[in-house]
């Protein structure tokens, strides 16, 4: 029987992804989404100022402390998370329960993602790719959901969260 790599290589790769899924879940993945957005942001922006004619190492390091902001922000997040879980498990004074993928961490996670998308949309325009109104309605639609979700668990609209 002849060895086939293509079948051992896709086995190898549906055992890593899995592997990867049972330990961190669907919030693993969006942060591997983020990750990678973080990076098409960084390699667009840089290729819209290289079209441009105006890149600088000055403004790629800018971008790239940004990107480290916003990692620190998904850390507190994490954290903030887990302080959470720790408070409601182990006070009896709170009367809620936690989702068990945490309240702050997707949040934050799906709102850097969608800012990421626009982002890169924007330096895909510098490019000169026509962006439709709809997709750019719809990241700024979906922004704003997130914002008002953040919004109702501090209830900064008005209700008890």
């Amino acid at each position: 029987m002849e060895f086939d790599w293509m079948t051992a290589v896709k086995a190898g790769l549906t055992a890593i992804i899995g592997a990867f899924t049972a330990f961190w879940g669907w919030l693993g993945w969006l942060a591997v989404a983020w990750i990678a957005l973080m990076a098409l942001d960084y390699l667009t922006g840089t290729l819209a100022a290289a079209k441009a004619g105006n890149w600088s190492s000055k403004a790629a390091r800018e971008g790239i402390w940004h990107k480290m902001g916003e990692l620190v922000v998904v850390i507190v997040a994490a954290l903030g998370d887990r302080v959470l879980v720790i408070v409601v498990e182990h006070l009896p004074v709170v009367s809620f329960s936690l989702p068990g993928s945490g309240l702050l961490l997707p949040l934050v996670l799906v709102w850097y993602c969608i800012t990421e998308l626009g982002s890169i949309a924007e330096n895909a325009a510098l490019m000169g790719a026509p962006i439709p109104e709809w997709l750019r309605k719809l990241l700024e639609a979906g922004k704003k959901a997130v914002d008002d979700a953040g919004e109702r668990l501090t209830g900064e609209d008005g209700e008890d969260p």
